[in-house]
């Protein structure tokens, strides 16, 4: 088995840990590769050197940022990848840093379960295209008033709605920029898109929740002179101006997570959001 070890240069720790983790797997015959800087840092074989193809897993050691990284660079592979959170919040990245070895314990002992996650597939009016796994943002930028964007799926209109931008998000991303823009969660394995309006003008604009297989038409309809911005999972950017288009769908590729035995999602969400449930008393 050959495992890919990726240690976020932002996050100091994150090498230190993955040392151990390559001598923890390497003592298991497993074969610990990294990208090539890191791979020297780390002092194990570097990525170029195996064939990507035959790599099963893709060992995060950061945050969901990471991940999503991650799940943009290596969307060619068959790889599902394992989060380890070094960072904050961590949704996608459940495994503590106090866990990380009995976790890794499961992996080998194949206590695990992989999900596909859906990935959004962008096409601007101009033909940039973008992907993404948790969501594709329209706003209205340098704009200092709220702009008109218009939506239609699968070419019946839906409305126009007057706001500071429009969220279009995977269940993946629910949890992410449209939850704090009031949107609801959605379980992670759902084949469903989220429509969630940021800061609209009218409370009547509600999130809403479609079918994966339709495809939604974005068009932004305000004369103002500066363009909006467009952004994918927050890592790639476009511009966009008064009636120019995006048309979302759900992308041909999806993105494979790891999920070990010893998490479950309603734990994660209890534990992230802080959430002060109690279970009740058995009788």
């Amino acid at each position: 088995m050959i495992v890919g070890l990726f240690p976020n240069e932002e996050i100091k720790s994150s090498f230190d840990v993955a040392k151990k983790i390559a001598t923890y797997l390497t003592k298991h015959d497993i074969k610990v590769v990294a990208e090539d800087e890191k791979a020297k840092v780390l002092n194990i074989p570097s990525l170029s050197s195996v064939n990507e193809k035959k790599i099963k897993f893709l060992i995060s050691l950061g945050g969901d940022g990471t991940i999503l990284r991650l799940a943009h660079k290596y969307s060619d592979l068959d790889a599902a990848i394992l989060g380890i959170n070094l960072g904050n919040l961590g949704f996608m990245a459940d495994i503590p840093s106090t866990d990380i070895f009995e976790s890794l314990g499961d992996l080998i002992s194949k206590k695990y379960k992989v999900e596909n996650r859906i990935i959004i597939e962008a096409t601007s009016s101009k033909g940039e295209i973008s992907f993404a796994a948790n969501d594709v943002t329209f706003h209205r930028a340098h704009n200092h008033s709220l702009i008109d964007i218009s939506i239609s799926v699968d070419n019946k209109y839906l409305n126009t709605f007057s706001a500071d931008g429009i969220i279009i998000a995977t269940p993946n991303g629910s949890t992410a920029y449209s939850l704090s823009a009031g949107g609801p969660i959605l379980y992670p394995t759902l084949d469903a898109f989220l429509i969630t309006p940021i800061c609209p003008h009218a409370i009547t604009n509600r999130p809403i929740i479609i079918p994966a297989d339709t495809e939604i038409e974005i068009k932004y309809l305000s004369k103002f002179k500066s363009p909006i911005e467009v952004h994918s999972d927050g890592l790639v950017h476009f511009e966009m101006r008064t009636n120019e288009t995006f048309k979302i769908k759900k992308s041909k590729k999806e993105f494979k997570l790891v999920k070990l035995e010893r998490h479950n999602y309603f734990s994660t969400l209890r534990s992230k959001l802080n959430w002060s449930g109690k279970i009740g008393l058995e009788s």
